[in-house]
């Protein structure tokens, strides 16, 4: 009898160890949620300081252009004015320049940064993108009357061909991967650039095919050379920083909306048609 009961004893024993852990378990599982940390993000920076700051060059015509009288205008600067409102604060341009985008960006001096700024992968090493904003490639741009001098790469690609670009982009890149065999000559100005090739100091620009075809409006004596089949592919995207998926995806989500509704088509419209 003794023994019975000391095994019924050691049953109610074992049954009530068993019981602790399950009751610590449920209590963790309620507990658990509240006691995880907020995931910190730029936007929570952008919403407290009541101002959304995005790097650009403004130099470059139709998405960033700094005017004589220092305001800065463009597709890019309209769309950030747009991105900011939606967050109920004001927007900031932060001045870079193409060679020093990438620093600027990841020291933090701007949230964003925009401007035609094209996809490249070593720019995808260091920081977020955002969704695509426009599929664009390279386009020769030339004197309308040099059109059907300059039709391809083995046009392009010859030591009689002076062929021009700004310093520390993709049109750098592009100039010097491509076309190695061709005069090139750096120019500083990505304004007055194009005014060169009018000079008749220079003979060629592989830019944006966009670019070439606001710069034909600008400058009739230019003109795009088969724009609609570029040299090479090429999108533009909005630099974000690097892990911050909640910034990110609230950029992504507004630049959707502004692109299912019109806005976004309407912005480009008023810089290019």
């Amino acid at each position: 009898m003794k023994v019975m009961l000391t095994a019924a004893s050691a049953a109610l024993v074992a049954g009530a160890a068993l019981a602790v852990p399950a009751a610590h378990a449920q209590s963790a599982a309620v507990v658990s949620p509240s006691a995880t940390p907020a995931v910190h993000s730029r936007l929570d920076d952008i919403v407290k300081s009541g101002t959304l700051r995005a790097c650009a060059t403004g130099d470059y015509k139709p998405y960033s252009y700094r005017r004589p009288d220092g305001q800065v205008e463009g597709i890019d600067v309209d769309l950030v004015a747009s991105l900011a409102k939606s967050l109920g604060v004001k927007p900031v341009i932060v001045p870079t320049t193409w060679k020093g985008l990438m620093d600027d960006f990841t020291a933090g001096k701007c949230d964003i940064a925009v401007g035609g700024v094209s996809v490249t992968l070593d720019r995808a090493a260091r920081a977020y993108y955002s969704n695509v904003v426009m599929v664009d490639g390279k386009a020769p741009i030339v004197r309308c009357a040099d059109v059907t001098k300059y039709q391809t790469l083995a046009d392009l690609n010859k030591p009689s061909t002076r062929v021009i670009a700004n310093p520390g982009g993709t049109n750098e890149r592009f100039a010097r991967q491509y076309l190695p065999n061709a005069t090139l000559t750096i120019y500083p100005d990505n304004v007055t650039i194009f005014k060169q090739i009018v000079d008749g100091k220079a003979d060629v620009m592989v830019t944006d095919a966009s670019e070439t075809m606001l710069q034909h409006k600008l400058n009739p004596s230019l003109c795009p050379v088969n724009p609609d089949k570029p040299l090479q592919f090429g999108e533009k995207a909005y630099l974000l920083p690097r892990g911050d998926d909640i910034f990110k995806q609230y950029v992504d989500q507004w630049l959707n909306l502004a692109q299912k509704t019109g806005e976004y088509q309407r912005v480009v419209d008023k810089w290019l048609k």
